[in-house]
């Protein structure tokens, strides 16, 4: 099945979509995909682009143009290389997949660790979590959750969350409105267990990552169909996100976004 490229240099939108049991069914063994989309939406006056580069890299584009690199891949992780021009890069942990700042252009300043930053007028604060344990019991170390505070937003970015949140890192992690969470289980939480942390949280909106797709060579991970299995409110992205606080739904939809 050849990958689907879309070309079109238009404002995308969002359209409520359903998931069939055989769709579901593919996802989880990594056979089926949302066609990847190259195009990209710039910021707006008063919006944040919000656009998925695969495994748990996400560029955000702050209104002024400012760039945010999230957790940069790797040639392991198998999707297409990096070619992102960053402002700030922030590295939930130290493994190849989400540390790879040499496939970042750009003269950029990199968070890492707890702790809270303001750069560019970014506030960026980091907690510590638990990067878990991989099935077979062998520890993956610590992980850092970021708090990307942008345009009047909160965006969170899990890295590669192992366990779920203590009620402690729920109060340091404050308000969320948009979560991006992996859901792919082995080196992380599973479908199931996400679905506890979107609980603790109570995020506005919720984007998946870190899960197996047809670009991804990390065999172990999932695929979606476990994370949607009998969730409402999922809606399909063609390109990126375009945010601002008075367009967050009242009620919280899962969006699938396209890699690249």
């Amino acid at each position: 099945m050849r990958v689907l490229r879309c070309a079109k240099a238009a404002v995308w939108s969002f359209s409520l979509f359903s998931l069939s049991a055989v769709y579901a069914s593919a996802q989880a063994q990594g056979r089926a995909t949302i066609p990847p989309s190259r195009a990209t939406k710039p910021a707006s006056s008063g919006e944040v682009a919000l656009r998925w580069a695969g495994h748990s890299c996400f560029l955000i584009t702050a209104k002024s143009g400012l760039r945010i690199l999230t957790d940069p891949y790797g040639p392991q992780a198998g999707y297409s290389p990096l070619r992102e021009t960053a402002d700030i890069v922030t590295i939930s942990h130290e493994h190849g997949d989400h540390n790879a700042v040499r496939q970042v252009q750009g003269r950029f300043e990199i968070v890492r660790g707890p702790g809270q930053k303001k750069i560019k007028g970014i506030t960026i604060r980091g907690i510590r979590t638990s990067h878990g344990s991989t099935p077979g019991g062998q520890p993956l170390g610590e992980n850092t959750v970021f708090v990307i505070q942008v345009d009047g937003l909160r965006i969170c970015h899990l890295g590669d969350l192992g366990t779920l949140l203590s009620p402690q890192q729920v109060q340091q992690i404050g308000r969320v409105d948009v979560l991006l969470i992996p859901v792919g289980g082995y080196y992380t939480i599973d479908g199931k267990e996400a679905g506890k942390v979107i609980a603790q949280l109570n995020p506005r909106i919720v984007v998946p990552m870190h899960y197996k797709t047809r670009a991804c060579r990390i065999q172990e991970l999932a695929g979606l169909g476990p994370f949607l299995q009998g969730r409402q409110n999922v809606r399909r992205g063609e390109g990126s996100l375009s945010l601002t606080p008075q367009s967050l739904p009242k009620e919280t939809p899962i969006y699938i976004l396209p890699y690249g």
